[in-house]
């Protein structure tokens, strides 16, 4: 415990610990902490870490079962089907990412958390931006608070899958089943925190439940101007090595696409599963 430092990253969600190698963590004070300051920055960061699929599985099991993408979105390592390869290489650019999005936000129980891991970047290329969504339903007048508390939002894969039609160049496989849009609480509670963040987001939420497309936009896209502002926000500038996780609960994330093909950018992710939204 004496040799771990935890460095807040920004004012509204982030931090970096340091003086821990991933490979050897196992339950005890240090694992608790790390539980600790996890819910409460909603996003960390460690740096200079190096594991194997089987580490990585290991590490984000400690907080839900690993699972398969519902819509197998990429390449899995071998014997480890819930491990997803994102690679941007020459002749096979990487799927953009470049959205703000919760991952598989249309899944029943979609994912508690995400983790992943840089093992090349392009020095000075494809940030990852998280926006903190607890601070985007404080921010909200007491009023439109009390009008979304009980207002639900349809989700929905289908945009994932026509992207992947779309664009055949790149990492990305065919989809070839997406599962029927589902309804989730604009307003969940998380089961750690006990706290109410929003839980909606640009890519996979298509409207509110009983409303139109057209009567939906005005209100999610100024929902969507209060999460994303930038004291909400934290930038994370990849370093090889680095392994980052964050909350799908109660934040968004954006992969900013400022590199090219030629570029290598090779990360592997894991999730671990979550519960049914409250």
């Amino acid at each position: 415990m004496s040799d771990i430092s935890i460095r807040q990253l920004s004012g509204s969600l982030g931090a970096e610990i340091k003086g821990i190698d991933l490979n050897e963590l196992t339950d005890g004070e240090t694992a608790e902490s790390i539980d600790t300051a996890f819910y409460e920055h909603v996003v960390l960061v460690f740096p200079n870490q190096s594991l194997s699929p089987a580490k990585q599985v290991a590490f984000t099991e400690r907080f839900g079962a690993v699972e398969e993408h519902p819509l197998r979105t990429r390449r899995s390592a071998p014997g480890f089907p819930g491990l997803l390869i994102l690679e941007n290489k020459p002749g096979r650019p990487g799927a953009r990412n470049d959205y703000w999005h919760s991952d598989i936000s249309h899944a029943k129980r979609p994912p508690a958390l995400s983790v992943l891991h840089a093992l090349t970047v392009p020095e000075n290329r494809g940030d990852t931006m998280f926006c903190n969504m607890y601070a985007a339903y404080d921010a909200l007048s007491d009023g439109l608070r009390k009008r979304l508390e009980n207002m639900r939002a349809v989700h929905s894969g289908e945009v994932t899958a026509e992207r992947a039609r779309r664009r055949k160049d790149t990492d990305a496989l065919p989809i070839e089943k997406v599962a029927p849009p589902r309804s989730h609480p604009v307003v969940r509670t998380h089961p750690h925190s006990g706290r109410k963040a929003l839980f909606i987001n640009p890519h996979f939420t298509l409207r509110f439940d009983g409303m139109t497309d057209e009567e939906s936009a005005p209100l999610l896209g100024y929902l969507y101007e209060v999460a994303t502002r930038p004291e909400h926000v934290y930038r994370h500038r990849w370093v090889s090595g680095d392994v980052v996780m964050w909350d799908n609960r109660c934040a968004m994330h954006y992969g900013v696409y400022d590199y090219d093909e030629i570029m290598p950018r090779l990360m592997h992710r894991t999730t671990a599963a979550g519960e049914v939204p409250y």
